[in-house]
């Protein structure tokens, strides 16, 4: 019978096992080489060095926002207080000029004659005329925040009065006013003008003056400044 001829390894397949199905066995726990890392781990340390750094760029976006937001903020207080003052003190250098009218009418009615002596009815109708003037012109500056400055018998305060002289008065205390020669007025609270005043000094010790709201600046100037 014939024979069936002898099959041939391909050269180099000499000593090859025959069975190979094509499967890495894993190594036995322990024996791994000590450079294998497991993927998971590789993954999971991408993912944490990932979210570190979003982290980092969410709290640089935050701050950045805080301070704009902040910014935006002042920057609106700033605009509104601005326009208050603009709205409070922009009639500054007409009231100025409407002062001179209040000074007139004072020196007028302080020239006559105490209680109207030796005036006929006419005349005593013109003062009487020229007095309710005088309030109703008070009373306009009182509802536009214009306000008189109370300074006969009180404290000099270099803030609200402008000393003219002084008077060797024993009989009132040292360093208060007394006399004035031009009333004094401020503007919601902001000196206007100051008072011209005489300063009494050689009397006993002057009472501290009374807590006044401080100025917010010096005097307005002619430009409501």
């Amino acid at each position: 019978m014939p024979t069936e001829p002898a099959q041939t390894k391909p050269p180099g397949a000499q000593g090859a096992p025959d069975d190979d199905t094509g499967f890495d066995i894993p190594d036995a726990p322990g024996t791994g080489r000590p450079d294998s890392t497991e993927p998971a781990q590789v993954i999971r340390a991408a993912a944490e060095a990932k979210i570190e750094a979003l982290e980092a760029e969410l709290a640089t976006a935050r701050d950045t926002w805080m301070r704009t937001a902040a910014d935006a903020q002042n920057a609106r207080r700033r605009a509104k207080l601005d326009v208050e003052e603009a709205h409070k003190f922009a009639v500054s250098r007409f009231a100025k000029d409407v002062l001179s009218v209040a000074d007139n009418l004072s020196r007028a009615l302080a020239s006559l004659p105490p209680n109207g002596q030796g005036l006929d009815d006419r005349l005593k109708n013109v003062v009487t005329g020229v007095q309710a003037t005088e309030r109703e012109l008070l009373s306009v500056f009182e509802r536009h925040g214009i306000k008189k400055i109370a300074a006969l018998g009180a404290p000099f305060d270099p803030q609200l009065h402008q000393a003219v002289s002084e008077l060797q008065d024993p009989s009132r205390p040292n360093n208060s006013v007394a006399q004035v020669f031009m009333d004094g007025y401020t503007l919601n609270d902001r000196l206007l003008r100051a008072a011209m005043v005489v300063v009494a000094k050689g009397g006993p010790a002057a009472p501290p003056a009374p807590a006044e709201p401080e100025p917010a600046n010096a005097a307005v100037d002619a430009d409501g400044a």
